[in-house]
Parts: structure tokens; C-alpha cells; sequence
């Protein structure tokens, strides 16, 4: 916790304003004076990254915005007019497509950080729980802007995905005529999505103020997990972290840059370079990159479960993906934070991040295509093991981790002794 304030107001404007809008104490006890762990390493920096490209994505959405027509017969060639004929338009254009993408490493980066810290146990489980509901809110806000541009993959996406709301039972369908405004994918659907793109990027501004609150209650978290004991553990967040989490800031823009000026195309899809045509179907609907691995989970279910068909199987497992995380601290049993002292659960995590990482490959990949071939049927067709499959194996570990992995391991494990506080982890003294 920061504890009380020591600001000290030095000019009479100064004295002033703190007597009546502390605002200037705010910030100062927020994020100069707050006491960090003096451990932290570069994963933590992804918090600051994810800040800075929350505010890249508003201000370009919103000069984006001024020229964008959210019309089904002028939105493809508004876009094109925003590349070639407004000032910059290029450069705003490209920021903000490949800022989604750079917004998304970044979030998963931070999240597979905190599953590995154990940054969701007590007492920041609220802490967590906000950053699932940013990430919900982004997911949202992504699918609705890749529709925006109104191509063949955003219509079929639209359409694959607004269809399979449907699935739900009791309130599918009024959910889905919701979202279209009418009977199918169309010019009220893109308004609707146009209205909510512009608006969830504020709520996440407003939950990400939350979430930033959440932090400054029990303090940052920590690679050993463990809480400050002593000034000796905490550093001051400026000039410390500041300047650490400068520099990382930069190092990422500069790969971004690159993206935006070199590669500003590669991470789109080709078939939504051609104008939505809801007479022709694309061989092959996928979605942006970032959402792949829930696609590949979606896909995975092929088979009836008792009563519940595979269509709503299939959309149940792919929310459950997501939230299964809100309850991730009740699942987890261990009471060390970090897995740095969880040697065997260390390497669950690794096979759960590649397992992350596999299903995002089968969600870019056809179902029936093969993984690899072990032979030919006797009309020479090759045989093997398919992507579906592969899909399935992924998705069940998946849920594995956390509803069998973590629970059983916490209470079975024996983990590795801890050092004794902050720091004797950064000067390597006594253990505990």
C-alpha cells in the first residue's frame, strides 16, 4: 500500500489547487512517489505499453471516425478515400489497424505474466477480475472495428459469429436480431457496430482507471510474490520505473513503427481487401489473429454433449475459455504466488502456453486439413491426423490447467524455498 501522502506543495497555485482539486496529489502519490517492489522485472512494463496503446487507439478511432462512413454502400470506399486522399490519413489508418494488433501482444503478454506470478491471488483478486473485464471489452470492441471496414472477411465474420449468439438458448435469437437490426447482416448491423466501436473504448478507459485503482490498494505484485516488509523492499515508482518503463515503451513503438510504415497490410487479411459480397462466401472464414485460439476452441467441438448440441457446445466451451478466468483465484489452491518456487506446475504452464499457442494455429488452419499425413486410403487420399483433433487435445488441456491442473497441484506440490523478503531475492541472502 502507498501509504499516506508526501506531497508538499512548493508554489502558492500549487497550495491553492490542493486545497481544492488534489489532482496534482493524485498523480504525484500514484506514480512517482508510490512504493514499488524493487524486483520487478521487464514483463511488468506491459501494463505502461498497454496504457500508451489504449490512448494510440482512441485518438486515431477518433480522427478515423471524422471520415469514416458507416454506410454498407460507401464504408469499403470510405476507407480507401481515408488512405489516399486525407492528410495522413494512411498513417492514422495503419496506426490504428496495427495498434489492435500490438494492443492484443501486449494484453496476453500481461496476462500470461500474471498467470505465471500468481498476480491473481489474494489480495488482488478484484485486480484481476477488472483485467478480465477489460479483456472482454476488447474482444468486443475488436470484432465490432474488424466489421467496420466492411470487406468479405468482416461481412462472413459477422455473420459466422452473430449466427453462432444465436446458438444460445431462451435469448439467442432476440440477442442476434439485436445486433443485426433486422433478419440479417446489414446496413443497421453496421451502424449498430460503429455506435458501440466508438463508445467500448471509454469504458475500457473507465474500467482501466478502476483497474488502476485495484493496483494501488495492495501494490504491485512482485516476481518472488511476495509482499514489501520494509522500505528496503520498495523503490520509488519515479525515477525508477519510470525510466525502466521509458525505455521499454520505446523499444515497442519502434517495432510498432515498423509495422505501421513497412508492413502496414501484413497482419490483415487478403479477402478484406475485396468489398463485402453476401452472394460470394470466402473459401475460408477466419478471424483476426488474436482471436484464433477461441475460434480453434469453438471448432473443437464436433460432437454432441448429452442434451447440448455441437453448435452450442461449441459456443459454450468458447465463453467458457474466457470465463473460467474471472474464477481462476478460487481455482488455483497453492498459497506460493509465483510458479518461480512451483517447479512442476512450471511446467504445466509451459505446455498451457503452448497450448495457447496451438490452438491459435488450428483456428488459422481448415478443420479437415492434416496436421500430418501417415498414409493414403485406397483411393490415395492422404490420411492423418487432422487439425480438428489436434484442436480437441489442445482444448481439453486447456481446460485441464485450470480446473484439474492448478486445483491438484496446489495441494500435492511442494514448492522451493522462498528467500526471506524483497530484498534478500534482489541481494541472494538468507532463504525463508
Amino acid at each position: 500500500m502507498s501509504g499516506p501522502s508526501t506531497y508538499e506543495p512548493k508554489t502558492g497555485f500549487t497550495r491553492w489547487m490542493d486545497q481544492r482539486l488534489p489532482i496534482i496529489r493524485l498523480g504525484y502519490d500514484s506514480f512517482v512517489d508510490f512504493p514499488t517492489p524493487r524486483n520487478l522485472n521487464y514483463w511488468w512494463t506491459f501494463g505502461g505499453i498497454l496504457a500508451i496503446f489504449l490512448v494510440i487507439q482512441i485518438i486515431s478511432g477518433i480522427v478515423l471516425a471524422m471520415h469514416y462512413v458507416p454506410h454498407e454502400s460507401m464504408a469499403f470506399e470510405s476507407l480507401e478515400r481515408i488512405r489516399r486522399d486525407v492528410k495522413f490519413g494512411w498513417l492514422i489508418q495503419s496506426m490504428h489497424a496495427n495498434g489492435a494488433s500490438f494492443f492484443f501482444v501486449a494484453v496476453y503478454i500481461h496476462m500470461f505474466r500474471g498467470l505465471y506470478y500468481g498476480s491473481y491471488k489474494a489480495p488482488r483478486e478484484i485486480l484481476w477480475i477488472l483485467g478480465v473485464v477489460i479483456y472482454l471489452l476488447m474482444m468486443a470492441t475488436g470484432f465490432m472495428g474488424y466489421v467496420l471496414p466492411w470487406g468479405q472477411m468482416s461481412y462472413w465474420g459477422a455473420m459466422v459469429i452473430t449466427n453462432l449468439i444465436g446458438a444460445l438458448p431462451f435469448i439467442g435469437d432476440a440477442i442476434r436480431e439485436w445486433l443485426w437490426g433486422g433478419f440479417s447482416v446489414g446496413q443497421a448491423t453496421l451502424s449498430r457496430f460503429f455506435s458501440l466501436h466508438y463508445l467500448l473504448p471509454f469504458v475500457i478507459a473507465a474500467v482501466v482507471a478502476l483497474h488502476i485503482w485495484a493496483l494501488h490498494v495492495p501494490g504491485n505484485g512482485n516476481p518472488v510474490g511476495i509482499e514489501p516488509k520494509s522500505k528496503k523492499d520498495t523503490l520509488p515508482f519515479h525515477p525508477f520505473y519510470t525510466v525502466k518503463d521509458g525505455f521499454a515503451i520505446i523499444v515497442y513503438l519502434i517495432v510498432f513503427a515498423a509495422f505501421v510504415f513497412f508492413l502496414p497490410n501484413v497482419l490483415g487479411h487478403a479477402d478484406n481487401f475485396i468489398p463485402a459480397d453476401p452472394l460470394s462466401t470466402p473459401a475460408h472464414i477466419v478471424p483476426e489473429w488474436y482471436y484464433l485460439p477461441f475460434y480453434a476452441i469453438l471448432r473443437a467441438i464436433t460432437f454432441d454433449i448429452g442434451p447440448i448440441d455441437a453448435k452450442l457446445g461449441g459456443v459454450i466451451a468458447m465463453f467458457g475459455a474466457i470465463l473460467i478466468l474471472f474464477v481462476l483465484p478460487w481455482l488455483d489452491t497453492s498459497k506460493v504466488r509465483s510458479m518461480r518456487f512451483r517447479p512442476v506446475t512450471r511446467v504445466f504452464f509451459i505446455l498451457f502456453v503452448l497450448a495457447c499457442l496451438g490452438l491459435g494455429w488450428c483456428g488459422a488452419k481448415n478443420p479437415d486439413d492434416l496436421v500430418f499425413a501417415i498414409g493414403h486410403d485406397a483411393e490415395g487420399v492422404a490420411t492423418g491426423f487432422k487439425f480438428v483433433w489436434f484442436a480437441q487435445l489442445l482444448t481439453f488441456y486447456y481446460f485441464a490447467y485450470f480446473l484439474i491442473v492448478l486445483p491438484v497441484m496446489g495441494l500435492i506440490e511442494k514448492p522451493l524455498d522462498r528467500p526471506a523478503s524483497i530484498e534478500a531475492a534482489v541481494l541472494g541472502t538468507a532463504k525463508a
